[in-house]
């Protein structure tokens, strides 16, 4: 009977064979990333991986039905040294979960009847992390916020914004597809498989820049970035808006107008106002601008 170094090897010679062949792709599973001993006197960090199932996408009536996180220790170069072990919770909400949820998770009434998250666990676990990373953070920093208010003083990055992916070669932002063109797959739609997926998709080189994905995430959450409101823009400019990347924020609140916006890095400030007063007004006009670091971005303060 063959070992199971053994088992493993001939599998991955048949799979290159199979590669070679150039008729095939093999995609291999996700499996937790090695630990790595960093080099004596090298600065690390502790990062977390968070990603959330819910009722729905409103943090105001939804609820949380599933967390995960998981924590790695990650140097400020972007190398992956270390990976814990994972929190992975269920949790009933007050109302069931609704048919479309269930067959998008698999998470049902019955898994969850009596589970709870305590938000001091949650608290105790997540404190240490330097920084916090979620692929939809716009999405999951909203719900977890409202759950434990420690996570708005902490900076948040978002694997699926903000690291490049169209200018390395990639067609979408998914987390299923991107796991695809690297090679891999995993159970999805579960919040501990997600987490493990987003790592060890952050922590190969990318195809073009031949950097890791969490050294280009790093790179972009430590940048500051202008959100810009472009109020009462012209209704018929609402096309070039859009084509531009502008999102529509159709309730006004105290902190943000009813109006098309944009993220911008700081370098990009002045060009676009300049695009804004020349393609979209016609005139010289003064906005309202936020400037914005990685502890608000993605949450309802920004």
């Amino acid at each position: 009977m063959l070992s199971h170094d053994a088992a493993d090897a001939d599998l991955e010679a048949m799979a290159a064979t199979l590669e070679a062949s150039g008729r095939y792709r093999v995609l291999r599973r996700v499996e937790p990333c090695p630990s790595v001993e960093p080099p004596p006197g090298t600065p690390t960090r502790r990062g977390l991986l968070l990603d959330l199932e819910t009722t729905g996408l409103d943090p105001a009536q939804d609820e949380i039905i599933e967390w995960a996180m998981l924590p790695f220790t990650y140097g400020l170069d972007g190398t992956l040294y270390g990976v814990g072990d994972a929190f992975s919770r269920l949790r009933q909400p007050s109302r069931p979960i609704p048919p479309a949820v269930t067959e998008l998770t698999g998470i049902t009434d019955e898994m969850v009847a009596g589970q709870r998250v305590d938000p001091e666990e949650v608290a105790a676990f997540a404190a240490p992390a330097a920084l916090v990373i979620a692929h939809n953070a716009r999405f999951d920093r909203r719900f977890a916020e409202r759950f434990w208010a420690g996570f708005a003083g902490k900076p948040w990055a978002c694997s699926m914004e903000g690291v490049n992916w169209a200018a390395e070669g990639f067609e979408g932002t998914r987390l299923g597809y991107l796991a695809m063109r690297c090679g891999l797959f995993f159970g999805g739609h579960r919040a501990v498989h997600d987490c493990q997926a987003t790592l060890a998709i952050l922590a190969r080189p990318l195809p073009r820049s031949n950097v890791t994905g969490l050294a280009a995430l790093l790179d972009s959450a430590r940048q500051a970035s202008w959100r810009i409101w472009a109020v009462e823009a012209p209704f018929e400019r609402k096309d070039r808006l859009k084509a531009r990347g502008y999102r529509w924020n159709g309730e006004a609140t105290e902190r943000q107008p009813r109006a098309w916006y944009r993220d911008v890095a700081e370098a990009e400030q002045e060009a676009e106002l300049t695009f804004l007063r020349e393609e979209i007004y016609g005139r010289a006009v003064e906005l309202p601008m936020q400037r914005i670091t990685a502890r608000d971005r993605y949450s309802e303060r920004a």
